[in-house]
C-alpha cells in the first residue's frame, strides 16, 4: 500500500519555479516588445521540442496561457513560463539578447546541451 504525504501533493499544486534566467538586457526587450503589441496578458514561454538536425530545438514565444504543470518565474514584470517535459532540459540556461553585427536576437546559453550543429539552431 503506498501513501501520500499531504504536503507532497500541495507542493506539487503550487506554482512551480524553473531555473531557467532572464538577464537584464533580454528582460528590456522582451518588454519592449511586449508594449508594441500592446498586451499585458503576455508571458514569455520557452520550450524544448523535438526537430533540427541535433534532436532537440528551442522555441521561445508569447503565450497568454498557464498550462497544467507549467513552472513560472518573473524577471522585474516579464513572466518567462517553461512547461513540464522542458523543464528538465532548461535548467540553468540563460536567455540573453544580443544586439552587434555579428549576431542579433535571442540567445540561449545551455549547459544541459551535449552538443549542437553547425547553424547553432539544434542541441542534443
Amino acid at each position: 500500500m503506498t501513501v501520500q504525504d499531504p504536503t507532497t501533493q500541495t507542493t506539487e499544486q503550487a506554482t512551480k519555479e524553473h531555473g531557467v534566467l532572464l538577464t537584464e538586457v533580454a528582460a528590456t526587450k522582451v518588454k519592449s516588445l511586449l508594449e508594441q503589441e500592446g498586451r499585458d496578458d503576455l508571458r514569455l514561454r520557452v520550450a524544448v521540442q523535438p526537430g533540427g538536425c541535433s534532436g532537440l530545438i528551442y522555441q521561445l514565444y508569447f503565450d497568454e496561457r498557464q498550462l497544467d504543470g507549467d513552472a513560472v518565474r518573473d524577471f522585474g514584470g516579464v513572466e518567462v513560463i517553461v512547461d513540464r517535459m522542458s523543464t528538465p532540459y532548461l535548467d540553468g540556461a540563460t536567455i540573453d539578447f544580443a544586439d552587434t553585427i555579428e549576431k542579433q536576437g535571442f540567445t540561449i546559453d545551455n549547459p544541459n546541451a551535449g552538443g549542437s550543429c553547425a547553424c547553432g539552431d539544434s542541441f542534443h
